[in-house]
């Protein structure tokens, strides 16, 4: 597990601590939760228990509330007002999650130093392994412009969506702006449809869900779910999911939605807004339907797109969304239909502040879906600042997409970071991608959209500038080369390979800020064609290494991760694998005979820096590949891998 450098010191202090000290750092390390302020609202917790510790689900919700209980006795720290909260919250058993956590529901939410202290005092029960707090995530609110009005829409209307052209400065004038901006921000998807289109692939978008629009296939719709399990935030009848993934809205207008009533909106940190229609946007980027002579393009236009619901009114819990990532890669939900069409590619372009990390809900969720064969891409979100506390940008294993805008400039209010694995283009907003100024049509990307200010009314076409629109770019990228793959008769892209792919064909920045922003700007073209490649996999192109032999890696290098490769002989007694040294902040998994695809496992290690070791006793003999993540830009280490016998 990745522990922030600015708490490596009390790893130091635990040396010289009595019982008690080691008893709460241990009590600590099973919150797995960033700092709450107390302008949170936590309504729910996950809870995690050891093997064969689990409780029935009463009995987990009892668990919570004889911790409310214990801290109303013992703590003389806690305000009356945090006092008033837990002594008048219940708590109810809703559901496990598809990779074991149990759903409290609290009756009354909880302030964020509440909630943590409440979370202590549970974490404290030698049963438990983990608990988190079921915060809520949100579609990132990418910036607007008013809809394009194109009358009967046709396919010309692609001269809007610069973002799909070759950023190869050739000046464009996108509709209704008087100046012409030098393109050196688009994806190169367009030169890539002559190798591949999607065919075969399906792409989950777990969203708002889907509306109906003549531009964009739908046909799955009715196949998937609405993941969202409370009544209010659906905007459904009654709490619970149904089938069906359509968008009924995610309006926040109405009284209902206020905080004072139980909703999300306080008119400070979240302002009531008109629904969204997110997903139909960011599907339509992915796949709306091309050369059909109506509307727009989509990145990969006869990949399938299966909407997954799973954010509405007041955003979406980390517990559904956890569940719709199981069931979009088609593992198990219980309660539900199995997936009949499992998804190859999962975009989610959404998040909110939070911890990830392989021990949390969401982390093993998409750790899951990885196994089964699912890339899971993600939004780094719109907030200006490190990608780290936003969650799942901060996830492991994901594909993490930063924005960039026309001129090929980072856009002003991407989130950057170690975490960003690259850019795509997500619109700048304003001339020349500048953080002010007048918004103009070459400042967004153009898809499929709702008209309706609630309820969904009719199919028109709009623009929208955030990372949940370079997101989909990323996506449909990645439909497009697993396609061309499978029609070259090429083994299939494990996610790991889908991720260095992408990474490792990037343009660089023409200009930057200085921040981290991932390797560079995606080129869907080099993708594709790397990926029909058969010499470019990563066992085929793992670096050999010679026992007891330091190989050192420095700054500089075009790849998210690199394979290396060693042959462990009969009879050894022992062998260990390390990294060590020089920046950044990698981690390492070792696998026989195949290239580890998830980033956890018997044989992994994640510590904060460089310095991971996986020592394996009595090995069978064959080739063992380590795989060792986390590498940007300025990253430095050594590897070395040893045999005794």
């Amino acid at each position: 597990m990745k522990y922030p450098a600015n708490k490596m010191w009390i790893v130091g202090a635990l040396l010289a601590c009595a019982a008690p000290c080691a008893l709460a750092q241990s009590i600590d390390a099973k919150v797995a939760s960033m700092a709450l302020s107390s302008g949170q609202r936590i309504d729910g917790f996950i809870v995690h228990y050891k093997p064969g510790m689990a409780p029935n689900g009463a009995a987990a919700a009892q668990d919570i509330y004889a911790a409310s209980s214990s801290l109303m006795r013992s703590s003389t720290a806690m305000s009356a007002i945090q006092t008033n909260a837990l002594r008048t919250a219940g708590f109810s058993f809703k559901r496990k999650t598809s990779v074991g956590g149990y759903v409290v529901r609290a009756s009354k939410a909880l302030d964020g130093p509440s909630a943590m202290a409440l979370m202590r005092e549970a974490a404290a029960n030698p049963a438990v392994e983990s608990i988190e707090p079921d915060v809520r995530l949100y579609p990132f609110r990418d910036y607007r412009l008013e809809d394009v009005s194109t009358g009967t829409p046709n396919d010309p209307n692609f001269s809007y969506q610069w973002h799909f052209r070759a950023g190869d400065g050739t000046p464009e004038t996108i509709g209704r702006d008087t100046q012409a901006f030098a393109n050196k921000g688009g994806s190169n998807a367009a030169k890539a449809w002559s190798l591949s289109q999607g065919e075969g692939v399906v792409v989950a978008v777990i969203d708002t869900g889907a509306t109906s629009h003549p531009d964009l296939d739908t046909s799955l719709t009715d196949q998937s779910y609405d993941f969202i399990s409370d009544a209010l935030v659906s905007g459904r009848a009654t709490d619970g999911r149904a089938k069906g993934a359509w968008d009924l809205g995610d309006w926040t207008t109405d009284s209902k939605y206020l905080a004072s009533n139980g909703g999300c909106v306080d008119n400070v940190a979240i302002l009531p807004e008109p629904s969204s229609w997110h997903g139909t946007h960011v599907m339509g980027n992915i796949a709306e339907l091309t050369d059909n002579g109506v509307g727009m393009a989509g990145v990969a236009g006869k990949a399938k797109v299966l909407p997954i619901r799973a954010l509405g009114h007041c955003g979406g819990a980390t517990s559904d969304i956890a569940d719709a990532i199981v069931w979009a890669a088609g593992g198990h939900v219980d309660g539900l239909d199995d997936n009949a069409f499992p998804a190859q590619v999962i975009n989610m372009s959404l998040g909110g502040e939070g911890a990830c990390s392989a021990s949390t809900d969401l982390g093993k969720a998409i750790n899951t879906a990885m196994s089964l064969g699912a890339t899971v891409i993600v939004a780094a979100g719109n907030s200006a600042q490190d990608a780290s506390t936003t969650s799942p940008a901060n996830c492991p294993g994901v594909v993490t997409v930063a924005s960039n805008g026309i001129t090929g400039k980072p856009a002003f209010y991407s989130n950057y970071g170690a975490n960003v694995s690259l850019s795509a283009p997500g619109g700048g907003v304003y001339p020349n991608d500048a953080s002010t100024g007048t918004p103009v049509a070459a400042g967004f990307a153009w898809s499929a959209i709702n008209a309706g200010t609630t309820v969904p009314e009719g199919p028109t076409y709009g623009s929208m500038a955030g990372t949940s629109q370079a997101t989909p770019e990323v996506a449909g990228a990645a439909a497009l080369m697993i396609a061309a793959r499978k029609k070259a008769g090429l083994p299939v892209l494990t996610p790991n390979l889908v991720k260095d792919y992408l990474t490792s064909t990037t343009r660089g920045f023409p200009q930057s800020n200085g921040q981290s922003y991932g390797i560079g700007i995606l080129d869907t073209f080099a993708a594709v064609t790397k990926a029909l490649d058969p010499n470019s996999s990563p066992a085929q192109s793992a670096i050999p290494l010679v026992n007891g032999v330091v190989v050192r890696r420095d700054v500089g290098y075009n790849a998210s991760e690199i394979v290396y490769k060693f042959v462990v002989p009969a009879k050894t007694r022992v062998a260990t694998f390390r990294t060590m040294g020089g920046s950044g902040d990698v981690s390492l998994v070792v696998g026989k005979d195949t290239v580890p695809v998830t980033t956890t496992g018997p044989y992994s290690s994640a510590h904060v820096g460089n310095n991971e070791s996986v020592t394996i006793s009595a090995p069978a003999a064959g080739t063992y590949y380590m795989r060792v993540t986390g590498i940007g830009p300025t990253t430095s280490f050594s590897v070395m891998a040893m045999s005794v016998q």
